[in-house]
């Protein structure tokens, strides 16, 4: 590994260590379900999910593994 790269590959390591340098403005994420594959997206500040069980209860097993891996890098609700 070149020393430039090496460079950026610690200050990538600190980056992901600090993670409130990062906000999540909009994503999609594809889930392979147990039954059925998802998709989500992150929109405006909300989750949108296309499984049966989010529908009416804007929250869903998809939606509450995406909060907990990116817990901190998404906007705090107003």
């Amino acid at each position: 590994m070149d020393t430039g790269l090496l460079r950026k590959f610690e200050k990538a390591k600190t980056y992901a260590e600090e993670r409130s340098r990062m906000t999540v403005e909009s994503m999609v994420v594809h889930f392979s379900g147990v039954n059925n594959p998802h998709r989500v997206e992150y929109r405006d500040g909300s989750w949108h999910c296309d499984c049966e069980f989010f529908v009416g209860r804007n929250e869903c097993s998809h939606t509450m593994a995406l909060d907990m891996v990116l817990t901190g890098m998404l906007p705090q609700p107003v």
